[in-house]
């Protein structure tokens, strides 16, 4: 069997784009296989907004469907004052999720990358390697995903479930009592939204059973996620736009989205393809023809597995 490694990697001093200094960083991570003594055959697996680093670990289930998941906590603890960050954690952006990700794997000794995979938010960070480390890898595959989310109100959509919370405290509830509840249920409606009741109606005998298996789902990550990563993450999101930095993108590219996806439907492909096409960036397209919306890269994963080995072998012998 593959061996599989749990570990974190911590460094210190990380200037974000914003010119704040986080004085120290830890990143989780999971890896299988072992790397070649070149370090240069790495596969960046880049995981979702809600889900974290096991999520290409075999036999660990995934809320999201997005190919098995580990949902952590996430408050950082500031070394200087030992409290946790709360509301007072530093703005980020996509770029320096990638640069602390740049920064764990020049420490871990890989010198390039095959590719750069991931689904949703981690396809924004797949969009996010190939124009800021254009020469890093060989190849990138955004999944169920899209190079811009620029000007969208994301904290002012979460702040309508939180802040109602007695407990918020302006996201410094660490001391208040936990927001579960208000995180179970700002779930169950994200859930909805990526098509994971309909997935759950084919499985259970009765819309009762179904929606009692949503719940579960979702109070089960709500037991281990932080309600502010949501936020933090959230907030990068509202800058990111890469789509006028295709030019920087030196590598192919295998863009995936889904037929039932209304988070990223496939009306938004020919505008992509045709911005990276008048980039002269290699890119394909492929479509999964799948009812389970934003969660057809995991639950249809052997319906785009092909295209995805087909577009591996491609890089192996370019």
């Amino acid at each position: 069997m593959t061996a599989i490694t749990r570990a974190t990697y911590s460094f210190s001093d990380f200037r974000t784009t914003g010119g704040e200094i986080l004085p120290e960083v830890t990143l989780a991570y999971v890896s299988r296989g072992t790397l070649a003594p070149d370090g240069r055959n790495a596969i960046l697996v880049t995981h979702g907004y809600t889900s974290g680093p096991r999520m290409i670990e075999p036999g660990v289930a995934s809320s999201e469907g997005a190919w098995s998941t580990l949902a952590g906590p996430g408050a950082p603890i500031d070394p200087r004052t030992g409290n946790p960050y709360g509301s007072k954690f530093p703005r980020i952006s996509v770029e320096d999720i990638v640069t602390a990700q740049k920064r764990m794997l020049d420490g871990l000794g890989v010198k390039h990358l095959r590719a750069v995979v991931g689904p949703s938010y981690g396809g924004f960070q797949a969009f996010q390697w190939g124009v800021t480390f254009p020469d890093f890898m060989d190849g990138i595959v955004p999944v169920v995903t899209s190079p811009r989310t620029a000007g969208a109100d994301r904290v002012g959509g979460l702040l309508k479930w939180f802040a109602p919370d007695p407990n918020w405290n302006g996201g410094d509830y660490y001391t208040t009592g936990n927001v579960k509840q208000t995180l179970t249920a700002q779930r169950v409606d994200t859930l909805r939204r990526y098509g994971m009741a309909d997935s759950l109606a084919a499985r259970f005998p009765t819309k009762d059973e179904a929606e009692a298996e949503l719940h579960r789902i979702a109070s089960t990550w709500a037991d281990g996620f932080d309600a502010n990563s949501l936020f933090i993450l959230g907030r990068a999101l509202e800058t990111f736009d890469v789509s006028a930095r295709f030019g920087r993108i030196k590598v192919p590219v295998l863009y995936v989205l889904s037929r039932t996806d209304a988070l990223f439907p496939p009306s938004i492909a020919p505008g992509v393809m045709a911005g990276l096409k008048q980039a002269d960036v290699d890119a394909a397209y492929f479509e999964i023809d799948s009812d389970h919306g934003h969660l057809a890269s995991g639950a249809d994963a052997d319906k785009w597995a092909p295209a995805l080995r087909a577009f591996m072998t491609k890089l192996e012998t370019a």
